[in-house]
């Protein structure tokens, strides 16, 4: 029988073992990926693979949140609130992951850190292209990171401008609004027309699930930086940090942040 048909015993596959075409390994790319933790510390610090896993762990996870928060933007502009929920609930599920993580960094004692630290600058979490996209396309635009940054490649930079000029997910949900029959047009229009939302849930059920969701992804971001200050502090107290940041001051400065005040002041309104 020719090669591609089907005979008494089902189609012609090629899974892993049975035609060797595409392996687990290759398609995951397994080798190209263990290749990428390269040590730096001189003499070799045993922590500091730790310390670069987490790290490209995070960088994935980013690059996975922006895929689905994207689409949750695009979802909320198309009208398909059903889909907004649901990469939503997945979105708040892996920052659940993203607290978590913190506790495996804090495995390493401050001694084992400080072997390899000062090796590592000007390097800086404050430097993570991913992790700003993330804030400006959830609200939190600030063009000022931008020229602050000096190490941005032309890629990063056109990330971040792209970012900048793209709708957050607040320009979506505003818009979701306003399909709804609903004025959004400056602050206390919202919020008056999110008390009419809390008031007629059988009406806006959607509509009010959705920014319940909006709300667990800022407070996802809160306790992860709520935590992060927390660890940076437990391994280097109020050191300067790498790269030129203040370190702990810095983080704790942060700590306010929060992507969505009007549907946190809403509570208060209810």
């Amino acid at each position: 029988m020719a090669e591609g048909t089907e005979d008494a015993a089902g189609p012609d596959r090629h899974f892993g073992e049975e035609g060797a075409r595409l392996t687990y390994g290759s398609y995951l790319r397994v080798e190209s990926l263990l290749e990428q933790q390269h040590l730096v510390a001189e003499p070799p610090a045993h922590d500091e693979l730790l310390f670069i896993t987490i790290h490209q762990v995070y960088e994935l996870w980013f690059q996975q949140l922006l895929h689905e928060l994207t689409a949750v933007r695009d979802a909320m502009f198309d009208g398909s609130l059903w889909l907004a929920r649901h990469l939503l609930a997945r979105v708040v599920t892996i920052e659940g992951v993203l607290v978590q993580q913190v506790a495996v960094l804090e495995t390493m004692t401050p001694q084992d850190f400080l072997v390899f630290r000062e090796q590592l600058a000007p390097a800086s979490g404050f430097q993570s292209v991913q992790f700003r996209e993330l804030e400006f396309l959830s609200g939190a635009k600030d063009p000022a990171f931008i020229e602050r940054f000096r190490g941005l490649t032309d890629t990063e930079r056109t990330r971040l401008e792209r970012r900048l000029a793209e709708p957050t997910l607040w320009d979506a949900f505003l818009d979701v609004l306003r399909r709804q029959g609903l004025a959004a047009g400056d602050d206390e229009e919202v919020i008056r027309s999110m008390l009419a939302v809390a008031a007629d849930r059988p009406t806006h059920g959607e509509v009010w699930e959705l920014a319940e969701r909006l709300l667990d992804h800022d407070e996802n971001a809160a306790l992860w930086r709520a935590r992060h200050v927390t660890m940076v502090e437990r391994q280097i107290g109020i050191k300067s940090g790498t790269g030129g940041s203040t370190g702990a001051p810095y983080l704790r400065s942060r700590l306010g942040l929060r992507y969505y005040p009007l549907l946190w002041e809403l509570r208060s309104r209810l």
